[in-house]
């Protein structure tokens, strides 16, 4: 294959690789499928706000039990000296008043422990329905991805096709020229190879004077267009004139 016609097949295949990778992304479970992954993302985040929530609460019901238990463990010992019977009524007296001040903060601790609980059990079932939801989530995505995979079968065979198209015309250019194709494809959109039609460039259709046309006509297959500066391909486009 002449380069020339190499590199007027590698445009060829790359616009239709364009077109072919549009029409995947237009796919209409690809959003779907974005909209999964975005929802099991957030999901993601928070349920690890809800395990964090959760190491919270139970560490304040343990410590919470610790201190009821420290306090009754006082009263206790209060109950022991009152009835011990050898304090003076004074001491007595302030062990009654320490007994009331512990019951009350028993009496508040049980009734935050009980808070902790009902805040406990809203976190765990947070997690449960946390937990149904990614599942519910993986199930839908994978459902998605493998009618995705279905209905653009054909697609991406013809994009398979079309890649090993693109390489053998790549192993028949220069790589200079292949380095001037891929500038021109990033400069121009895609649109970097353009052929001659009489003396009118095939993109840019400004026709060219005869100066610049007898330029052409005796320069390289390969060369650039004097008005868009696309590489210009003009291998054979000759042959019927110089009949």
């Amino acid at each position: 294959m002449k380069e020339s016609e190499a590199l007027v097949m590698l445009q060829d295949v790359d616009l239709k690789l364009m077109r072919e990778r549009h029409a995947l992304k237009q796919m209409p479970q690809v959003p779907k499928i974005e909209a999964v992954r975005a929802a099991k993302k957030k999901l993601a985040s928070d349920y690890k706000k809800i395990l964090g929530q959760l190491k919270d609460c139970q560490m304040d019901i343990e410590d919470n039990e610790s201190d009821h238990v420290r306090m009754e463990d006082i009263t206790k010992d209060v109950h022991e000296q009152i009835e011990d019977g050898r304090a003076s009524y004074r001491t007595t007296r302030d062990l009654d008043l320490q007994l009331s001040a512990l019951a009350k903060r028993i009496e508040k601790l049980e009734f935050t422990h009980k808070e902790l609980e009902r805040n406990l059990a809203k976190l765990q079932q947070a997690q449960k329905n946390a937990l149904d939801l990614d599942h519910k989530l993986t199930q839908q995505g994978e459902a998605l991805i493998e009618a995705y995979r279905n209905d653009s079968s054909s697609i991406r065979s013809d994009i398979d096709d079309l890649e090993q198209q693109r390489e053998h015309a790549i192993r028949n250019l220069q790589p200079q020229t292949y380095e001037r194709y891929q500038a021109a494809q990033k400069r121009f959109g895609g649109l970097a190879v353009e052929t001659l039609k009489g003396n009118t460039p095939s993109i840019c259709r400004v026709a060219l004077q005869a100066s610049s046309f007898d330029d052409i006509r005796r320069g390289p297959e390969i060369t650039e267009c004097p008005y868009c500066h696309r590489m210009l391909v003009t291998d054979g486009m000759f042959d019927d004139a110089e009949e």
